[in-house]
């Protein structure tokens, strides 16, 4: 966000913010444009019409939280002295991001990508900005390698998908009304790490 022009950039931020407390129906250009103080004209200026500032504010919602997680595992890769350490560095981001506190973070990926499924524009979108996340995950797993910790039997990007795979497929068990034992989850998170990916 911080490369746009600051009149699109605010009117991004505003609809953004106005999505922590509102579904997308809920929210109008009228409201957008008292909010941000942005004018019409400048609205229209900046995005082909009002849906199209809608699309790009869905999609960085879902990128934020992805990158909240890549800047993490970002950290424990450079900080790690040994394998021992990224690992337990990784367990921690893992419990962070599986954790029963981002159910409605996993719940508001799966309701955008739901959007997008039947919106070509925003598909598209949401595919350019999949791809920087699937390849900002595989290039960490690649320093890793690099740096001698993960097993360079591992392709990077399938190992990119996968991260995002049990997260987001996590929201099967939020969705049920008797969860599994979080712990017994994290635990065996832990064993791929340990055992496949980053053999001791």
């Amino acid at each position: 966000m911080q490369l746009l022009h600051p009149t699109k950039r605010a009117l991004l931020q505003t609809v953004v913010d106005m999505l922590d407390t509102n579904q997308p129906d809920q929210i109008n250009s009228d409201q957008v444009l008292e909010n941000s103080g942005v004018s019409k004209g400048s609205l229209y200026h900046h995005y082909n019409d009002f849906p199209d500032l809608m699309e790009s504010a869905l999609v960085y919602r879902f990128g934020k939280y992805v990158d909240v997680s890549v800047q993490a595992l970002s950290q424990v890769i450079k900080n790690a002295k040994t394998k021992e350490q990224l690992i337990e560095g990784i367990k921690q981001v893992t419990r962070d991001t599986q954790s029963s506190k981002m159910k409605e973070t996993r719940f508001n990926r799966v309701r955008i990508l739901a959007i997008a499924a039947n919106n070509e524009r925003m598909s598209k979108k949401l595919g350019v900005e999949q791809e920087r996340l699937t390849q900002a995950l595989a290039d960490l797993f690649r320093e890793s390698v690099e740096r001698g910790f993960g097993d360079p039997a591992f392709d990077p990007r399938t190992i990119g998908v996968l991260v995002q795979a049990y997260t987001m497929g996590k929201v099967v068990d939020d969705i049920t009304s008797v969860h599994m034992d979080e712990e017994k989850w994290v635990y065996l998170i832990d064993r791929i790490l340990e055992t496949v990916l980053f053999t001791k």
